[in-house]
């Protein structure tokens, strides 16, 4: 077992962005409650032995290794036992939660992009460049190699027609006005008229899918499945991304990360502007196409016509704009950073 790395996170969920390192490297999930502990146990049960420890993130001054974080707690440590790296949880335009100036005390960054640091200079974080490591995003490895079984997830999550085009609704939470409440109903009866329609509700709203699933049956409506994302084994977000042909979304920051399969976006209005300001070439905004409910536009032709004129080669530039390399090496790049550092 590698005793040397360690991943921390405040939700489960989060450890998604850690896992692709944790494949090649190993290391120890660190928790800061029992709670989350039972919670990390219970999802990722099917994961086999993977080591996880409960430790206070504000007391970590005797602590050896190397945490790698992708939630922005200031973790208390000794630099010279202990390097701190900055991951996080997401490229979008919603600002970092709680206190930005608390990433200030990470030693290392591992930056995925122009994007990335365009977000971070916008909280007004000027970070030395030595700390800044460039490595693209991890979560695009598995993708850009084809490691990743569609037809075996498309099993999994129950499609029975694969002749129609598939369309994921993946809305953020109240923190950035998600969507899924207000159009789930909407999405369900009008897409599924001509596509296939998998809804994966953010974290904080897993707890709507049985509503969401009882909705579903009750109407008799055909045709639409559910990922959950707290299931980061078999429901990873990137998973969901093979099988589908197009995005719907919000304020999240899977609008960026849905880059890496060249497929068309929408973005439903929510209205929530407490968001990063972005450089047209960094901002999915301007090349999107947006539906707005006050407009009066039927949606299901609003998504027919995003499918058929999509500029699918002005949404790889934007890739390459937000995000470096996209060459499927980016988690090699992470792993030879940390055997790197006198810590490891």
């Amino acid at each position: 077992m590698n005793n040397k790395v360690f991943y921390y996170a405040n939700q489960v969920y989060q450890y998604s962005f850690a896992k692709p390192l944790y494949d090649i490297l190993g290391g120890t999930f660190l928790v800061n409650h029992f709670r989350r502990f039972l919670r990390f146990r219970w999802y990722l049960r099917h994961w086999g032995h993977v080591p996880v420890r409960v430790l206070n993130i504000k007391n970590l001054h005797d602590f050896q290794g190397v945490v790698v974080s992708e939630s922005n707690s200031v973790i208390h440590h000794d630099p010279n036992l202990c390097t701190t790296i900055f991951l996080g949880h997401g490229t979008g335009d919603k600002k970092y939660g709680g206190y930005a100036r608390n990433l200030l005390s990470y030693d290392y960054f591992f930056i995925s992009g122009e994007k990335h640091l365009a977000k971070l200079r916008d909280v007004g974080l000027d970070l030395p460049e030595e700390k800044l490591i460039k490595v693209g995003n991890p979560r695009f490895d598995d993708y850009v190699n084809q490691k990743l079984d569609r037809e075996a997830y498309a099993d999994y999550l129950g499609i029975s027609d694969r002749d129609r085009k598939t369309i994921l609704y993946a809305p953020t939470w109240r923190w950035g006005n998600g969507t899924l409440l207000r159009y789930y109903k909407r999405l369900c009866t009008e897409v599924t008229k001509e596509f296939n329609l998998i809804i994966r509700p953010h974290f904080h709203e897993r707890r709507f899918i049985p509503t969401m699933k009882a909705w579903v049956r009750w109407k008799g409506v055909q045709h639409v499945y559910f990922s959950n994302p707290a299931n980061i084994l078999r429901s990873d977000t990137m998973h969901d991304f093979a099988v589908s042909d197009m995005l719907i979304s919000d304020t999240s920051s899977v609008l960026y990360e849905y880059l890496i399969t060249g497929n068309p976006i929408l973005i439903l209005e929510s209205g929530y502007t407490d968001l990063h300001t972005m450089p047209e070439e960094l901002d999915v905004n301007h090349l999107a196409v947006h539906y707005r409910e006050r407009d009066g536009s039927n949606l299901l032709e609003v998504i027919q016509d995003t499918l058929s004129k999509a500029d699918r080669k002005a949404y790889r530039e934007l890739l390459n704009n937000c995000f470096y390399f996209n060459d499927g090496q980016s988690v090699q790049r992470m792993v030879d950073f940390i055997q790197s550092l006198p810590t490891y």
